[in-house]
């Protein structure tokens, strides 16, 4: 289901990032009908997707690719540039959500060290990655884009092995998609999801551990790892 649209003049009405992180708080997130229809809708969904910690799921070939390093892997270099890839059209994805003031939000949650980027490129070209908001110990996956075959799930092995190694709790999907299902990716109501979100926003995780530097096999072994949590 979706709340109200809320104003994106004068800036969005009002509305910035601390807005939109005690957004993040009440179990609610913010999206765009279309990239050229300014309005921005707060949703909150019946059903919540997210992906157990202690249960992610690498499917062997993929494990095979990560170790493997086809791509260099870095974190928070280009996140502007990630979201724009993020809002590109693509196959299945004729359109996005990522308008104008989403975009201006998330590069705001990011210069206050809220929001992060996982980046793959390939001869300094960047071909795949995705970025979210950290609050807490949650981290909330908001999209993903691949220019080249598996850069977006190398992203995401690498983001869960940052998650596990620095203690966050819980990561949220948004949404169940099969795509996010071959790793492990649950649906769960609402008010189940608004039961793990509340004592993982109490959690202090380590927040090096996003930017430290992983390699392919230390990641794979790090994202299958039984969770940790920081106090």
């Amino acid at each position: 289901m979706t709340g109200p649209d809320f104003s994106v003049s004068d800036p969005f009405g009002g509305f910035g990032p601390q807005q939109l992180l005690r957004c993040y708080a009440d179990g609610v997130f913010p999206m765009g009908e279309a990239r050229d229809d300014p309005r921005v809708f707060l949703v909150e969904p019946d059903q919540r997707g997210v992906i157990p910690l202690n249960r992610f799921h690498i499917p062997t070939r993929l494990r095979r690719t990560v170790r493997a390093e086809p791509f260099v892997v870095r974190v928070d270099t280009a996140f502007a540039a990630v979201v724009d890839a993020c809002a590109e059209s693509g196959a299945g994805r004729e359109d996005t959500w990522i308008n104008g003031p989403i975009r201006r939000l998330y590069l705001e949650l990011f210069a206050g060290g809220h929001a992060h980027s996982i980046e793959c490129w390939h001869d300094e070209r960047l071909v795949g990655g995705l970025y979210g908001v950290t609050l807490g110990a949650a981290f909330f996956g908001e999209s993903m884009f691949s220019r080249e075959r598996d850069a977006s799930k190398v992203a995401l092995v690498h983001l869960v092995a940052r998650l596990k190694q620095g203690g966050w709790q819980l990561l949220d999907t948004q949404f169940l998609t099969g795509h996010l299902a071959q790793f492990g990716a649950v649906e769960t109501p609402q008010a189940a999801y608004l039961g793990m979100l509340k004592p993982a926003l109490k959690g202090k995780p380590d927040a090096d551990a996003l930017t430290r530097a992983l390699g392919g096999a230390e990641a794979v072994t790090y994202a299958l790892q039984p969770t940790t949590q920081a106090s």
